[in-house]
This record gives C-alpha cells, structure tokens and sequence, in this order.
C-alpha cells in the first residue's frame, strides 16, 4: 500500500483527502434515502479501509444521520462548506468509509461496480447496458463473485478487527 490512488476535496478545499489504494468496491445507489440525502438520483460511494483515507487540513465533523436500517450513518462533513465527503455505516462503523465518488478530484476513478436499490430508481436514469444491478440489495454469494479475491480478503480483515474489539 505505497503511494497514491486519488485525491479529494470539500469545495472550499479546508479538506482534502488521499485514497492510498484503490477501493475495495463502488456502489451507486438508487434508494430514496441517498436519493434524499445526496439531492440527486443516486448516490456514489467508494468502499475503502479508513485507514486507507489520509485526511489533509482541517479534520471533517462527523453528523449521524438517520438511515433506513435505523441504525444511522456517520457523514464526514466539512465544517465550513458542509460537503458530506464519506460515511461510516453500522455494520463496519469507523473501519470502513463510504467516499463520495463526486469529491474525488478525479471521479472517474471510481466507476460503479454495481447498482444497487434500482426498486426505487428514478425512471429517467438509464443504466449502462450490461451493468451490475439490482433491485434491493446483492447476496453473499453475488459479493463473492464481484469483490474478487482482493476484495474479499479486505473485508474480511475488516471483519475480523470488529470481531477482535468487540471481545
């Protein structure tokens, strides 16, 4: 884990960040809470190791959101532009950031692996032919296909540091 995968940012730049690998996945989601939360049709979020994100600059506030499991997200916020920059979900909490795609300097470098939560897609969106996609949620064994052997190791290492702490 050397160098550099990307970069990102808050508008007024009191934030910047380093991705120091490439995600473990990439997620867009269609449910009416990213729906709701991001302002748009969709939400992009890059799973990677938070302590693969190196924050630059001032530190983000962290606001706990509601969610739909009802356990809540953390949003990493700017505390003067307000941009949501990652989250930390429930099941992985602090270990694992959700990175909004868009605040990469470069958001091509994460593409969607998968769509998922397409029940609620809003009509007009046209999915790429050939796309991954879902209507709620991927099983188990469709992770297993799509992490690849890389992925899954990741987050099972993660997995297994809850598991450690929690004891």
């Amino acid at each position: 884990m050397t160098g550099t995968f990307a970069t990102g940012r808050c508008d007024c730049r009191a934030i910047r960040y380093l991705l120091l690998s490439r995600p473990i996945f990439t997620h867009c989601c269609h449910c009416s809470w990213c729906q709701r939360e991001s302002g748009s049709a969709f939400a992009v979020n890059a799973m990677i190791e938070t302590r693969r994100l190196q924050v630059e600059g001032d530190a983000p506030e962290m606001v706990l959101t509601p969610s739909a499991s009802g356990k809540g997200q953390n949003i990493a916020r700017c505390p003067t532009c307000r941009v949501a920059l990652w989250s930390h979900y429930a099941t992985l909490g602090a270990k694992l950031a959700f990175v909004r795609a868009g605040s990469l300097d470069d958001p091509s470098l994460a593409p969607p692996d998968v769509h998922i939560f397409t029940s609620t897609k809003q009509p007009w969106v046209v999915l790429p032919a050939g796309a991954e996609a879902y209507l709620e949620y991927y099983s188990a064994a469709d992770r297993e296909r799509m992490f690849g052997p890389e992925g899954l190791a990741r987050r099972a290492a993660l997995l297994e540091e809850v598991k450690r702490e929690a004891c």
